[in-house]
């Protein structure tokens, strides 16, 4: 399966970012909130917690990541573009669920990470195709259809590209 990864952080140290399109079959967020023995309240029952947790990554996949849109009273969460925050503490979580929640968010066990250079070097050499964060490709659309959503952003036929790299 390919990947869609969201960049998180880019600078002279390295990269960070959550691969956005790999649900992790064991777990929800409801079965992370039962792991963590949090109980948010008021709970709001119209709220589905059976959202899939992504496999953000193979680097710490035991800690957690949380994507959300930008909210008041979130003092953990930092902001990565106008439109999206992180964070790896539990203030979030304990909001899931309840009328307090963020309106968009992911949750993510993992991160993949690139060393100082090491993407520039892998984007000059064909490795990743790019396009602009797009809020919609990682709230609103459903895991299975992000990479063909990214893809398509490219305005190209994907398939039409041959699967390894090369230079003319």
């Amino acid at each position: 399966m390919r990947s869609v990864i969201y960049i998180c952080e880019h600078n002279k140290e390295g990269a960070m970012g959550l691969v956005i399109n790999k649900p992790m079959e064991q777990f929800t967020v409801e079965t992370v909130l039962e792991k963590l023995k949090i109980n948010p309240t008021p709970r709001d029952p119209s709220i589905r917690l059976d959202k899939a947790v992504l496999a953000g990554g193979p680097l710490a996949e035991d800690r957690g990541f949380i994507l959300h849109s930008p909210q008041e009273g979130f003092g953990s969460s930092i902001p990565i573009s106008p439109d999206t925050m992180i964070t790896t503490s539990k203030d979030v979580l304990e909001t899931l669920g309840t009328p307090e929640q963020p309106k968009n968010l992911l949750v993510a066990l993992g991160y993949a990470g690139w060393q100082q250079g090491q993407l520039e070097q892998e984007l000059l050499d064909n490795a990743w195709l790019t396009i602009e964060a797009d809020t919609h490709i990682l709230f609103n659309t459903p895991i299975a259809e992000r990479w063909q959503a990214a893809a398509n952003r490219l305005g190209i036929n994907i398939f039409n590209i041959a699967p390894q790299a090369g230079h003319a």
